[in-house]
Formats: structure tokens, sequence, C-alpha cells
């Protein structure tokens, strides 16, 4: 009896599109440019919320929906001039949330269109992204 519950309900699942990632935990980091923050959700809870640097005068951080492309412990960057990104979590292109040594201008507008945290908090996000996966990690770039 329950092997056939259990089959309906996976029957069911496949009829409404709800895969097993579906029902995994999802996690959501949303980025408020205008208040430079950026607050981390999981499963629909608030467990972190800090600071960041978003892009300066002249440049732009792309607003939007996003899910993570692509991940590196640490990653240098080609445009420019090397600059160290630890903890990367590309999410459009060229753009990533990235740890920074410039801690000092977190909380005010000072990349060339990234999101930098403070390097051990980018480490906690890039270890969460890791733990749930790209597929169920979503990235929310607001005003």
């Amino acid at each position: 009896m329950k092997k056939k519950f259990l089959m309906a309900m996976a029957f069911a699942a496949m009829l409404l599109g709800v895969t097993s990632q579906g029902w995994a935990a999802g996690l959501v980091a949303r980025i408020d440019v205008g208040n430079q923050t950026m607050t981390v959700s999981k499963q629909g809870r608030v467990i972190h919320t800090w600071r960041v640097s978003t892009a300066r005068k002249g440049y732009v951080t792309p607003r939007g929906n996003y899910r993570p492309t692509r991940l590196h412990k640490m990653w240098y960057s080609r445009k420019y001039d090397m600059s160290p990104m630890p903890y990367s979590v590309f999410f459009r292109g060229g753009y990533a949330i990235h740890g920074t040594g410039y801690v000092k201008q977190l909380g005010r507008p000072a990349s060339h269109g990234c999101v930098r945290l403070a390097t051990a908090n980018a480490a906690r996000f890039y270890s969460l992204v890791k733990q749930v996966g790209p597929g169920n990690t979503r990235i929310v770039v607001v005003n």
C-alpha cells in the first residue's frame, strides 16, 4: 500500500511539473543596490544580511533575476589588472558576487559592477551555493 501511495505522489508531482529539485532547499540572495546590502534567505528564512559595494558612478550592476553560472574559489579579473576575486559566484557574464579586501568601501558604491562582500561573507555565500547547488540558488538584484 505504501509503495502505491509513493508512486501516486511521484506521478502527481510529475504531472504538476514538480521535480525533486523543486522540493530542495532554496537559496535566495537579494542585492539591494539602493541600500548596498545583500540579504540571503534559505527556505524562505533570512539567514544573513551583509553590507556590499556595487557599481560606482560610470559603471553598472545589472538588475534582474539570475542563477549562478559558475563558481571559482579564486578568480583574477582579466579586465581589471588581474584583481583578485575570492569566492566568486558569477551570475551574468563577467559579473560576480565575490570577496574584497576593500572592506572600508562596503556599504557604498565602489565596484566596476560586481557585488563585493567582505571575504569571510563571500566564503560563506560560496559555501551555501555549493551546498544547495546553483540550480537551487537565485540571485535577485534590485534598486
